[in-house]
């Protein structure tokens, strides 16, 4: 059943404690056949756990066991995967690994951000939580175990993971650029100064550089040694405080030539 924040004695302003004895004690009073969590951040006490007729159910925006964790869409993402989905699952005291009760796998497009795959995963998910709350209420479905051998890890992200390392090769730049849009973003390092990373794809006949060193302009690309002989073009630019510029425009307005570099 439905549990109003109003109900439990709560201020909405801020999410519920759930570890805490008087909401156990609230939530207990209401009898719940059942617990829905979606993105919540917090861990449940056995008490809690063990609160509802039905059990507490999770919905988590991967295709568990794979992208346990805080950031399974940018992981995805990041690491190349071309399909993704969302579980729904019997939450237990572990991150992430209780038994699954229904999958729905989707595409990850070629050039989808964290931004624009989130609002869709987010939908099947709506959709995927209620097919599941009807089954459980019929009886209709048997959780299964979690393959520990296929499991994979998506911890929190923090600012630090979108600096570029440019000893990466082009594609997998693209992959964390898609990822890290919109949060941490993919940055640099140019002239001593921050510089962040907007938009970029793979230049037509770039030629071979250092990782980092700048190539040229190359079709209105700002051209980017990568490690094992790639290279990143650059579309998108944008200093702390600026507005985006082109890749033109900041090469002529940062006056760069071929050999200057980012680190």
């Amino acid at each position: 059943m439905a549990v109003r924040a109003r109900e439990l004695g709560l201020e909405l302003t801020q999410p519920p404690r759930v570890r805490g004895a008087d909401f156990l004690d609230r939530a207990g009073a209401l009898e719940p056949a059942l617990a829905v969590v979606v993105a919540f951040g917090q861990i449940f006490r056995r008490r809690l756990l063990e609160l509802p007729k039905l059990g507490c159910v999770n919905l988590h925006a991967s295709l568990l066991p794979r992208w346990r964790g805080a950031a399974p869409i940018a992981a995805a993402i990041a690491a190349g995967d071309q399909t993704t989905g969302v579980t729904t699952m019997m939450m237990e005291r572990g991150l992430d690994s209780g038994p699954i009760l229904l999958q729905r796998e989707m595409a990850i497009g070629e050039r989808e951000t964290t931004a624009e795959l989130t609002p869709r995963l987010a939908a099947a998910g709506a959709e995927l939580m209620v097919e599941t709350i009807a089954a459980l209420a019929a009886g209709e479905l048997t959780p299964r175990p979690q393959q520990e051998t296929l499991v994979t890890h998506a911890p929190m992200l923090e600012r630090s993971d979108g600096r570029v390392d440019w000893r990466l090769d082009a594609r997998t730049q693209l992959n964390r650029l898609r990822a890290f849009t919109p949060w941490p973003g993919l940055h640099a390092e140019q002239g001593g100064r921050p510089v962040k990373l907007l938009a970029a794809e793979l230049p037509p006949a770039a030629g071979e550089a250092e990782p980092g060193a700048i190539v040229g302009l190359r079709e209105g690309l700002l051209v980017v040694g990568c490690g094992g002989g790639t290279a990143l073009g650059i579309a998108r630019l944008q200093r702390p405080g600026g507005r985006p510029l082109a890749a033109a425009d900041f090469v002529n307005g940062e006056r760069l030539r071929p050999g200057d570099r980012f680190e």
